[in-house]
C-alpha cells in the first residue's frame, strides 16, 4: 500500500525555516511538492538550501517539482499532507480543518506537535484515524530524525505506510511513539530545565553548560544514544549514581528569571540578535553557514556508523 503514497505528491502547509528544509527533503526524495505559505522568502530559502547541498555533497536537487501557493485550494491528489505550525491548539486545528477539505480521504495528515496531545487535535477531525504527529529537526534534509506519534485512534495501516516511506524515500531513521505527546520534547526540555537550574543557582555559566553538552554528549549521542552508551560504559554504575543524584535534580515547573527576561523582550536568538548570547548580523550569517556545513558532515558520519548495525 505504501507504493500508492510513493506516487502521489506531498503537500506542505507552514512557514519558517523548518518548512523550507522539509520541502528540500521531499524534493531530494524525488517527490512533487506543493507548499502553502505566505512566506515570500520561501522560494529563495529553498533554492539556497539546494545550492548549499550541491556545494557540500555534489548532489543536484531539482526545484522544478516544487509549486508554492499563498492560499489553499481544493486538490485531492496528495498522498501526504505535512503541517508545520506554532505550538498553539487553535492554529493547529485551523490548519487541520483546512487540509481535511483540501485533500482526498485517503491522504495522511501529519502535524508537528511537542506539548499538545494528539487526542486533543483529533477531537474535531472528520477522520481522526488519519491524523498523526510528525516531528522533525532542522535542517530536515540533512538530519535522520523523524518522530511519528500515534494513539489508539490512529489507522495502523497508514502508520506503517508513513514509516516505510520515511525509511525508504525520505532518508530518515524514524521511530514510532504510541502515546499522545513527543518523547523528543520531554527529553529535551528535561535537560533544559536542569541546565536552567544550574545556571540560575550559580553552579555553572551558560557557556559552561554548552561546553559540557558539546564535549560529552555531543560525542556519544550521535553514535549510540543514551541507553546503548550506558551499556557501552557499564550499565550498573549508572544505577548507583542515580540513587543519589536523582533527588538533587530540578523539579521546577517555572522558567527562571533570566529566561523569562529573554522571553519578555521577544528574544529569538540569532533571528533578532537577542538570546542567551549576543549576536551581530555578520556573526549570525557565519553561524548559519557553519551550522549548515556541520550538519552535512555529521550526516556523513552517522551514515558511516548506522545505529544497531555495528555488532
Amino acid at each position: 500500500m505504501d507504493k500508492y503514497y510513493e506516487r502521489l505528491p506531498v503537500l506542505i502547509w507552514g512557514k519558517g525555516k523548518l518548512s523550507h528544509s522539509i520541502a528540500v527533503c521531499m524534493l531530494q526524495a524525488g517527490c512533487w511538492v506543493t507548499m502553502i505559505t505566505e512566506d515570500e522568502q520561501a522560494a529563495d530559502c529553498i533554492q539556497q538550501h539546494c545550492n548549499d547541498a550541491y556545494k557540500a555533497t555534489g548532489q543536484r536537487i531539482a526545484t522544478d517539482r516544487l509549486m508554492i501557493k499563498a492560499k489553499p485550494c481544493d486538490d485531492k491528489k496528495y498522498g501526504v499532507a505535512i503541517i508545520i505550525t506554532g505550538e498553539d491548539v487553535s492554529e493547529k486545528k485551523t490548519a487541520i480543518c483546512a487540509l481535511e477539505r483540501m485533500v482526498g480521504e485517503e491522504a495522511i495528515i501529519a502535524i508537528n506537535m511537542e506539548s499538545i496531545a494528539l487526542q486533543e487535535l483529533q477531537k474535531d477531525c472528520s477522520q481522526p484515524e488519519r491524523l498523526m504527529g510528525l516531528n522533525w529537526t532542522e535542517p530536515a534534509h540533512t538530519t535522520r530524525f523523524l518522530e511519528i506519534i500515534t494513539n489508539d485512534l490512529t489507522n495502523k495501516v497508514l502508520t506503517a505506510n508513513l514509516l516505510n516511506i520515511a525509511k525508504k524515500h525520505w532518508n530518515k531513521d524514524p521511530y514510532l511513539i504510541w502515546g499522545e505527546v513527543s518523547v523528543r520534547a520531554k527529553m529535551l526540555y528535561a535537560m533544559a530545565r536542569e541546565a536552567f537550574y544550574l545556571v540560575h543557582n550559580g553552579y555553572a555559566s551558560i557557556e559552561d553548560v554548552d561546553r559540557a553538552c558539546r564535549n560529552d554528549a555531543g560525542y556519544y549521542l550521535p553514535f549510540a544514544g543514551n541507553f546503548r552508551y550506558m551499556d557501552l560504559m557499564g550499565t550498573y554504575a549508572y544505577g548507583l549514581v542515580m540513587k543519589d543524584l536523582n533527588r538533587e535534580l530540578s523539579r521546577s515547573s517555572k522558567a527562571p528569571a533570566f529566561f523569562q527576561e529573554i522571553m519578555g523582550q521577544g528574544g529569538l536568538g540569532m533571528e533578532n540578535g537577542f538570546g542567551f548570547y549576543e549576536y551581530d548580523k555578520n556573526v549570525v550569517e557565519k553561524w548559519k553557514e557553519i551550522a549548515g556545513k556541520f550538519s552535512h558532515e555529521v550526516q556523513h558520519i552517522i551514515r558511516k556508523y548506522p545505529f544497531g548495525e555495528n555488532g
